[in-house]
């Protein structure tokens, strides 16, 4: 008796020391990204560090006597171990097992049984556009992706899309209508133009009847024929706009004219103006004033050029003619000549000559006609067009010279 109470407390004192197994040991998935998760009352280990592994096989290995079970997660804190990394086969079915070790003590194993094609979430599309045409609304749906980047479809053969639309803003849908599609690009006619409509699109597969959340919504205008009132206020809208932008360009223009005047060029001080300018609001000097009296005062001068005498070789029987006439008046010229000269004829002999003596006929129309050839003989001689007048002047010219000459 006493041997089988002994039996009992060494059993109750080993159940007492065995560590409690996970608990709640689910499958989180999303397309094919997986993560096992459990939970575990850690104030049952006490002050000790509580760790915990994950290993998985295959389920067809269990029929085997000793199945070799591969490692994920050895001695982990967490509560939790992701098999992403393990590219599990899509329509393949697996074994996880989890249990809990804390100071040398283990807890039981707990199997988790999954199969992605069967358990694992299918995600919403990855990414959803919405472009607008006449009349006609275009969404175009990218295939949600599996954690190589790659398409859901390879591994759902049977995906597609359920579309909710409806119009008017986000938080309405009163009047949703419903479409599914296994395309990528949907075209929505008969919609009303000028008009918003908002879209959500779904991921489905009815083979094991999984559903994806839905998008978040999105809202686009529908267009349509231009309305004339639509015209009108563009015209208007950008008239204006042109009309504030010249009117600001001006303000610019004129505050930065002023800016520059004042600066670099500064206006005469107002006692100044009073003395110096017509009226205080010119800031032009009087004496530089255009408009003043002073100008009037001053009288016009006219610069004229020089005038050109020219004297023309006369021809040689108007100079006969004249010469001609000096004949008869020489006798009376030489003998004024010799009357008024007579008390100087030292000076005719100092002068190396014999004196003036009356010369003959033929000497003298000789020389005379000698002496007024030459200087006429030059292919140009300034002189004044010979008028009638040029025997009085010749004439005169004579005796001048002979009154000169005493």
């Amino acid at each position: 008796m006493s041997g089988l109470l002994l039996l009992l407390l060494l059993f109750l004192g080993s159940g007492a020391a065995e560590l409690a197994a996970p608990q709640n040991v689910t499958m989180v998935t999303l397309n094919t990204n997986y993560m096992l998760s459990w939970d575990w009352d850690r104030s049952a280990a006490g002050s000790h560090g509580v760790t915990f592994t994950t290993q998985y096989v295959g389920k067809f290995k269990l029929r085997y006597k000793s199945p070799k079970w591969s490692m994920v997660c050895e001695n982990t804190p967490q509560t939790s171990c992701d098999l992403t990394d393990l590219n599990l086969h899509y329509l393949g079915i697996y074994v996880f097992r989890v249990r809990a070790s804390a100071d040398g003590r283990h807890s039981d194993w707990v199997l988790k049984e999954f199969c992605p094609d069967k358990d694992a979430a299918v995600g919403p599309p990855s990414k959803v556009e919405l472009s607008v045409a006449e009349g006609f609304l275009e969404i175009s749906i990218s295939d949600p992706l599996t954690n190589t980047n790659t398409s859901m479809k390879d591994k759902l053969r049977e995906l597609y899309y359920h579309i909710v639309y409806w119009e008017g803003s986000p938080g309405i849908q009163a009047s949703a209508q419903t479409l599914d599609s296994k395309k990528t690009l949907v075209t929505l006619s008969n919609l009303k133009s000028w008009t918003w409509y908002c879209v959500m699109v779904q991921s489905r597969s009815d083979f094991y009847n999984k559903t994806s959340s839905f998008t978040s919504p999105q809202c686009m205008q529908t267009t349509g024929a231009v309305q004339w009132w639509q015209i009108f206020l563009y015209f208007m809208g950008s008239l204006l706009l042109c009309f504030t932008f010249v009117l600001l360009a001006l303000l610019c223009f004129f505050g930065l004219y002023k800016t520059v005047k004042k600066n670099f060029f500064p206006q005469m001080p107002p006692q100044f103006k009073e003395y110096f300018c017509d009226s205080p609001s010119s800031d032009i000097p009087r004496l530089l004033n255009t408009d003043s009296e002073s100008e009037l005062l001053c009288d016009k001068v006219i610069i004229c050029p020089a005038p050109v005498l020219e004297i023309h070789n006369p021809p040689l029987e108007v100079l006969q003619a004249s010469m001609s006439s000096l004949e008869p008046d020489s006798s009376g010229r030489h003998s004024r000549q010799d009357s008024s000269c007579s008390g100087d004829s030292g000076v005719y002999s100092a002068g190396g000559s014999s004196g003036l003596q009356q010369p003959n006929s033929a000497q003298s129309s000789t020389g005379i006609e000698a002496s007024w050839r030459d200087p006429f003989d030059m292919d140009h001689v300034k002189m004044k067009d010979m008028a009638p007048g040029l025997k009085s002047q010749l004439l005169m010219a004579d005796e001048s010279i002979v009154d000169v000459c005493v």
